[in-house]
């Protein structure tokens, strides 16, 4: 099989769906479709807190091997990688609601924004060193969140269970749809 190289400033060609992660490589086919299973497992049954930490470990995973491919010359292996990690991160951006606190809400979406932008440069220059600050800061955050879940984690379990009619909690508020026949 002949191996197409782009011209010196063209794009390397785009790969769709499961060529782009080329999981054979590293294991057989059953072995891929149970990993893929488990993995498609696991996103469905994920709280949207652990959806988000799940987002930080593959913009790490994909930012990883995009450093990986700087260092080997691979350029197809850059633009996959570094593409991946700023659709995640995109993904993270967009994401951040204001609900609770529009402030810190705000502040998260600029860590985001930066990142993002440095990811940019980092595609169009193959900076290692920028790269590894990118990988250091979502690692960050990603130590961060796994810690927010572990706290949240705690304190909803030293609450434990509680019914709504039992004495020192508040009645659960009536729902304002109602459906009329």
């Amino acid at each position: 099989m002949r191996t197409v190289r782009p011209c010196p400033g063209e794009l390397p060609p785009l790969k769709c769906g499961a060529e782009r992660f080329d999981i054979s490589a590293r294991m057989s086919t059953q072995d891929a479709n149970h990993a893929l299973s488990y993995l498609k497992t696991r996103v469905f049954t994920a709280s949207p807190q652990e959806l988000r930490l799940l987002l930080l470990d593959g913009a790490v995973k994909f930012a990883r091997q995009g450093r990986e491919a700087m260092e080997k010359k691979d350029f197809e292996g850059v633009f996959n990688g570094i593409s991946q990690c700023r659709a995640i991160v995109t993904e993270l951006l967009t994401s951040v609601r204001d609900d609770a606190d529009p402030v810190l809400a705000e502040r998260v979406r600029s860590v985001y924004t930066f990142i993002f932008r440095e990811l940019m440069e980092v595609g169009f220059n193959r900076d290692v060193p920028r790269t590894d600050r990118v990988i250091e800061l979502l690692e960050y955050e990603r130590e961060t969140w796994a810690l927010v879940l572990e706290k949240v984690g705690r304190n909803v379990a030293a609450a434990g269970p509680q019914s709504p009619g039992a004495p020192g909690t508040a009645a659960a508020p009536a729902s304002r749809l109602s459906i009329q026949a």
